[in-house]
């Protein structure tokens, strides 16, 4: 790829706020913010030394991609700025093509997941117990089927170095109140549902996808962070999909595979991963783009 990688931003013209496992955060003014999503790649909710180069601008274009579409679902905290307005001229080159500018929102303390197969950290759950995250399956499920009907299992949210954790309903409704967490819920699965039923028209399989929400002052909810990209969700091709396997990826599960084949003890720091295992991720986020953006 010609682009740079870019690890880490250093904007001098905005004040920084915080730099997580993907994304670097700048204030603009009391009301908005700049998102950088930067080409870090975490895996197993560690930060991993090699960056994927153009991983953030395939994250944004997604992102938007998605907010555009599922507008009418619920608002998201994107803003009709161009990111190269808001910086000085010599830093538009860390910003182009990978930014937003948004709305100043209250992120909520959880992250709202949407699970629509029998995968990943799922299927080992449902092996031990016959079920995901406490919600009973039906006995007898292959690995990768699809599920009845989409759940929500919810998770903490983990600072980087640390793990989320699964978390059950009643866990959010306290963090959230009752109201709050049906309210997300609803939304989380309404988004996934019309996300992965477009997504398999272009050829993708979403098992499953992790969401954001942060409220306003007046306690409005908005969809927040990325959406819907390989990044945050696990894409299957179509083509290559059937059950009793973990299907092959669209997404960063190529780098997680990878990680596990190494028997890495998933605590940072993480090893070095190779040019080619680079550029194998990288194509895989630009096909996932290319197939449902075109």
């Amino acid at each position: 790829m010609t682009d740079i990688a870019i690890h880490e931003t250093n904007l001098r013209s905005l004040r920084f706020l915080h730099r997580g496992k993907v994304r670097d955060i700048y204030a603009i003014d009391d009301e908005r913010l700049l998102i950088v999503q930067t080409d870090r790649l975490s895996a197993f909710d560690v930060i991993l030394p090699s960056p994927i180069p153009g991983k953030g601008k395939v994250l944004t274009e997604v992102s938007n991609f998605w907010f555009a579409r599922l507008g009418h679902v619920i608002p998201n905290h994107l803003l009709p700025v161009d990111p190269l307005t808001v910086v000085a001229p010599d830093e538009r080159e860390q910003v182009a093509g990978r930014a937003f500018v948004v709305r100043r929102l209250k992120p909520l303390p959880i992250e709202a997941i949407v699970r629509g197969y029998v995968a990943g950290s799922g299927w080992k759950d449902y092996q031990r117990t016959g079920a995901i995250c406490g919600i009973p399956l039906p006995a007898g499920m292959a690995e990768a089927q699809k599920l009845p009907a989409p759940i929500f299992t919810p998770s903490t949210k983990a600072p980087a170095g640390s793990h989320d954790e699964n978390i059950p309903f009643a866990e959010a409704e306290r963090l959230l109140g009752a109201a709050r967490a049906a309210e997300v819920r609803d939304a989380a699965i309404r988004l996934y549902s019309e996300a992965a039923d477009f997504a398999a028209t272009r050829g993708i399989l979403i098992a499953d996808t992790k969401f954001e929400f942060g409220t306003d002052a007046a306690g409005k909810l908005y969809l927040i962070d990325e959406a819907l990209t390989p990044d945050s969700s696990r894409f299957w091709p179509v083509a290559g999909y059937r059950t009793g396997i973990s299907p092959p990826s669209f997404d960063k599960q190529f780098v997680r595979d990878w990680l596990e084949a190494h028997h890495w003890n998933k605590k940072p720091p993480a090893p070095v991963l190779p040019a080619d295992v680079l550029e194998k991720t990288a194509e895989k986020y630009r096909e996932a783009l290319r197939l449902l953006v075109g």
